[in-house]
Protein backbone atom coordinates (compact mmCIF):
# COMPACT_ATOMS: atom_id res chain seq x y z
CA UNK A 1 0.00 0.00 0.00
CA UNK A 2 3.02 2.25 0.43
CA UNK A 3 3.13 2.95 -3.30
CA UNK A 4 -0.34 4.56 -3.24
CA UNK A 5 -1.39 8.05 -2.29
CA UNK A 6 -4.23 8.53 0.19
CA UNK A 7 -6.42 9.66 -2.72
CA UNK A 8 -5.65 6.47 -4.65
CA UNK A 9 -6.41 4.35 -1.59
CA UNK A 10 -9.70 6.21 -1.08
CA UNK A 11 -10.50 5.67 -4.75
CA UNK A 12 -10.10 1.91 -4.28
CA UNK A 13 -12.46 2.02 -1.30
CA UNK A 14 -14.98 4.02 -3.35
CA UNK A 15 -14.88 1.48 -6.19
CA UNK A 16 -15.24 -1.37 -3.69
CA UNK A 17 -18.33 0.23 -2.19
CA UNK A 18 -19.96 0.89 -5.56
CA UNK A 19 -19.36 -2.45 -7.32
CA UNK A 20 -18.64 -1.67 -10.97
CA UNK A 21 -19.13 2.09 -11.24
CA UNK A 22 -18.56 4.65 -13.97
CA UNK A 23 -16.02 7.37 -13.32
CA UNK A 24 -18.74 9.90 -12.48
CA UNK A 25 -20.12 7.71 -9.70
CA UNK A 26 -16.62 7.35 -8.25
CA UNK A 27 -16.13 11.12 -8.47
CA UNK A 28 -19.45 11.72 -6.70
CA UNK A 29 -18.61 9.25 -3.93
CA UNK A 30 -15.19 10.84 -3.35
CA UNK A 31 -16.60 14.38 -3.52
CA UNK A 32 -19.13 13.46 -0.85
CA UNK A 33 -16.42 11.90 1.33
CA UNK A 34 -14.02 14.85 0.95
CA UNK A 35 -16.86 17.39 1.15
CA UNK A 36 -15.24 19.09 -1.85
CA UNK A 37 -15.49 18.67 -5.60
CA UNK A 38 -13.07 16.11 -7.06
CA UNK A 39 -12.18 17.27 -10.55
CA UNK A 40 -11.75 15.24 -13.72
CA UNK A 41 -8.03 16.03 -13.94
CA UNK A 42 -7.39 14.47 -10.57
CA UNK A 43 -9.65 11.43 -10.78
CA UNK A 44 -9.05 9.91 -14.20
CA UNK A 45 -5.23 9.88 -14.16
CA UNK A 46 -5.40 8.14 -10.78
CA UNK A 47 -7.93 5.60 -12.05
CA UNK A 48 -5.57 4.88 -14.95
CA UNK A 49 -2.60 4.46 -12.59
CA UNK A 50 -4.57 2.07 -10.39
CA UNK A 51 -5.53 0.03 -13.46
CA UNK A 52 -1.92 0.01 -14.71
CA UNK A 53 -0.74 -1.26 -11.31
CA UNK A 54 -3.28 -4.08 -11.44
CA UNK A 55 -5.57 -2.89 -8.63
CA UNK A 56 -8.53 -2.01 -10.88
CA UNK A 57 -10.08 -3.48 -13.99
CA UNK A 58 -11.01 -0.80 -16.50
CA UNK A 59 -13.63 -1.84 -19.02
CA UNK A 60 -14.98 0.21 -21.91
CA UNK A 61 -18.75 0.55 -21.53
CA UNK A 62 -19.37 2.70 -24.60
CA UNK A 63 -17.60 5.44 -26.52
CA UNK A 64 -17.75 7.85 -23.60
CA UNK A 65 -17.76 5.71 -20.46
CA UNK A 66 -15.57 3.19 -18.71
CA UNK A 67 -16.51 1.06 -15.76
CA UNK A 68 -14.12 0.09 -13.00
CA UNK A 69 -13.94 -2.84 -10.62
CA UNK A 70 -11.47 -4.10 -8.06
CA UNK A 71 -9.10 -6.84 -9.07
CA UNK A 72 -8.17 -9.56 -6.63
CA UNK A 73 -4.91 -7.68 -5.99
CA UNK A 74 -6.90 -4.52 -5.22
CA UNK A 75 -9.18 -6.38 -2.84
CA UNK A 76 -6.22 -8.03 -1.07
CA UNK A 77 -4.59 -4.62 -0.70
CA UNK A 78 -7.69 -3.17 0.96
CA UNK A 79 -8.09 -6.18 3.24
CA UNK A 80 -4.45 -5.91 4.32
CA UNK A 81 -4.92 -2.19 5.00
CA UNK A 82 -8.08 -2.85 6.99
CA UNK A 83 -6.33 -5.51 9.09
CA UNK A 84 -3.37 -3.18 9.75
CA UNK A 85 -5.70 -0.37 10.83
CA UNK A 86 -7.60 -2.71 13.14
CA UNK A 87 -4.34 -3.96 14.67
CA UNK A 88 -3.19 -0.39 15.24
CA UNK A 89 -6.42 0.54 16.98
CA UNK A 90 -6.43 -2.56 19.16
CA UNK A 91 -2.80 -2.12 20.20
CA UNK A 92 -3.15 1.55 21.04
CA UNK A 93 -6.61 1.65 22.56
CA UNK A 94 -6.83 1.69 26.33
CA UNK A 95 -8.26 -1.49 27.79
CA UNK A 96 -11.99 -1.56 28.37
CA UNK A 97 -12.71 -1.55 32.10
CA UNK A 98 -14.36 -4.60 33.55
CA UNK A 99 -17.98 -4.02 34.56
CA UNK A 100 -18.46 -3.88 38.30
CA UNK A 101 -20.99 -6.33 39.76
Amino acid sequence: MDDLSAFQRDTLYAVASLGEPYGLAIRDELSEYYEAEVNHGRLYPNLDKLAERGYLNKRRHDERKNTYSLTEAGRELLVARHEWEADCLLQRSPPTPEPTP
